[in-house]
C-alpha cells in the first residue's frame, strides 16, 4: 500500500534533480512518491545515489539561500494554465512574481539571423505594450532577443530555465535576468538551486514554456531543436501556435515553414501578430471571456454550411482576409466549432 506523501517528501524528490520522466517512472514502479523516496534512501533504485535524497530542512535552506520560493502543484499560486497540462512539474522554484494569467511564449533557435533577432525583439516589445506577459527560455538567440524587447517596453517577462534558479545560463544574460525581475517578472525552474545547465535538462523545460502560455510564437527554427519541441508540446496542450515564414532555402526558417505547412498560423510584423493574438486569445484584460466573431456568431453550421466551405469562402462571409482570418479560424478549430478536412472546413463534431 502506498504511503501518504508529504510536502517534505515532494521537496526532497524535487531536489534529486532527476529528469522528470525518470522521476515519473520511479514513482510509478514504487507505488507512490513516499515509497519511491524510501526505496531511494535504501539504495534500491538503480542510477539514483541514496545520498542525493537531502533532508527537507536542508533543501529549504538552499532555497532560501538562492532567493527563490517553492510552489507546489495544488497550491493556490501554482499557475492554472501549467497545472492543466498532462505532465505538470510537481514542484516549481520561483524567483520573482508569477503573472496571474498565462502569457504569450516567443521561442526560436539560438543560431538565429539578424532578421530573426530583430523580429523577436519587436514581438517582445509589442506583446509587452499590448499587456500580455512574455514567456521564453532566456537562451541565446531568439529567446534572449524577445526578453530584451519585453524589458525595453517595461513589460512583464517569465524566463523558464533548464538549470537551477541561481545558475544563470548563458552567463551574459545575468543582467537581462535581473531586469526581468526588477520589472515584476519571474524566473521559473523545476530544478533545485545549484543544478547545472546540462543539455538533457532543456527539452523537458519546453513543456513548461508552452504550458505557461496561451499561445506560442516561433520566430526562427531549424527542422530540429528546442523551438520545434516547444511548438509540438504547445499543440498537444491545445495552445495556439504561430510561426514567422522565411526563405525556403534558409536553415533558420525551415522549421517555421514546416510548422505553417502543418497548420501553424503565419504572422508577419508586430501589428499583424498582435491582431492575430487578439482574435485568438482576446484582449489581455478580458481573456476569460469568449472572443466574439468579427461578423457572425461562432456557429459552425451557419459559418461554413453542412457541405463545408473553403477558407476563401469563409473569409468572404466574414469580411476578413489574411492572417486575421487564419487566426480566427484557428481559434474556432481549437474550440471545436469547426474542423478541417483537406482544403475544406466543416462544422465541428
Amino acid at each position: 500500500m502506498s504511503t501518504a506523501v508529504t510536502r517534505d517528501d515532494r521537496l526532497t524528490v524535487a531536489f534529486l534533480g532527476l529528469h522528470p520522466d525518470h522521476v515519473r517512472v520511479v514513482v510509478e514502479r514504487c507505488g507512490g512518491t513516499a515509497d519511491a523516496l524510501a526505496s531511494i534512501r535504501r539504495g534500491r533504485v538503480d542510477g539514483v545515489d541514496p545520498l542525493s535524497a537531502v533532508p527537507a530542512d536542508a533543501a529549504r535552506a538552499a532555497v532560501r539561500a538562492a532567493g527563490c520560493t517553492i510552489v507546489m502543484l495544488g497550491d493556490l499560486d501554482y499557475p492554472p494554465a501549467l497545472a492543466s497540462i498532462i505532465d505538470p512539474p510537481d514542484v516549481l522554484f520561483v524567483t520573482g512574481s508569477l503573472p496571474r494569467s498565462a502569457g504569450v511564449a516567443v521561442v526560436g533557435t539560438r543560431r538565429c539571423t539578424n532578421y530573426g533577432t530583430r523580429i523577436a525583439a519587436a514581438y517582445g516589445r509589442a506583446i509587452a505594450e499590448a499587456g500580455w506577459s512574455l514567456v521564453s527560455g532566456l537562451a541565446r538567440g531568439i529567446d534572449g532577443a524577445a526578453h530584451e524587447g519585453t524589458v525595453e517596453a517595461g513589460g512583464v517577462g517569465v524566463a523558464v530555465l533548464g538549470s537551477g534558479s541561481d545558475v544563470v545560463y548563458p552567463r551574459e544574460h545575468g543582467p537581462l535576468r535581473d531586469r526581468l525581475l526588477d520589472l515584476g517578472g519571474a524566473v521559473i525552474t523545476e530544478y533545485p538551486p545549484g543544478t547545472p545547465p546540462n543539455g538533457w535538462r532543456f527539452p523537458p523545460r519546453n513543456r513548461i514554456i508552452s504550458g505557461l502560455a496561451d499561445a506560442v510564437v516561433v520566430v526562427e527554427a531549424a527542422t530540429t531543436g528546442g523551438a520545434l519541441v516547444t511548438a509540438a508540446r504547445a499543440a498537444e496542450q491545445g495552445r495556439a501556435v504561430f510561426a514567422v515564414p522565411g526563405d525556403i532555402d534558409r536553415e533558420a526558417s525551415a522549421g517555421c515553414n514546416r510548422l505553417i505547412r502543418d497548420g501553424a498560423i503565419p504572422v508577419f510584423d508586430s501589428t499583424d501578430l498582435i491582431e492575430a493574438l487578439g482574435l485568438v486569445l482576446g484582449p489581455p484584460e478580458e481573456r476569460s471571456a469568449p472572443v466574439p466573431s468579427p461578423a457572425i456568431e461562432d456557429d459552425g453550421p451557419a459559418l461554413v454550411g453542412p457541405g463545408g466551405a473553403t477558407v476563401d469562402d469563409v473569409g468572404r462571409r466574414l469580411g476578413i482576409t489574411g492572417t486575421a482570418l487564419l487566426a480566427f479560424l484557428g481559434r474556432l478549430e481549437l474550440d471545436g466549432t469547426i474542423r478541417r478536412e483537406g482544403e475544406l472546413i466543416f462544422p465541428g463534431r
